[in-house]
């Protein structure tokens, strides 16, 4: 998982202002600290889907990411699978 972000950046759901824009590319996040939320993956390459992503936690800027990974099942949303070093 080369890909980090700051949940600010990527994440829609946790601040009310903010707001998907229509058309856009999203993936949906089940579990963990950004259960429900959307992550923006437009411009992403299918290798880079299918790598996952390390997001920074509010709150938690210095500590694990908290890491998801597509879901197998469901190529729409990515799955928690913990808190890492990435």
């Amino acid at each position: 998982m080369n890909r980090q972000y700051d949940g600010w950046r990527t994440v829609y759901g946790s601040a009310p202002r903010r707001r998907p824009t229509p058309g856009g590319t999203y993936l949906e996040l089940h579990g963990g600290p950004f259960d429900g939320q959307l992550l923006d993956v437009a411009g992403w390459t299918p290798d880079e889907l299918a790598e996952g992503a390390c997001l920074v936690v509010p709150g938690d800027r210095t500590g694990p990411r908290a890491a998801y990974e597509s879901d197998p099942d469901d190529p729409t949303r990515w799955r928690y699978r913990g808190h890492r070093h990435c």
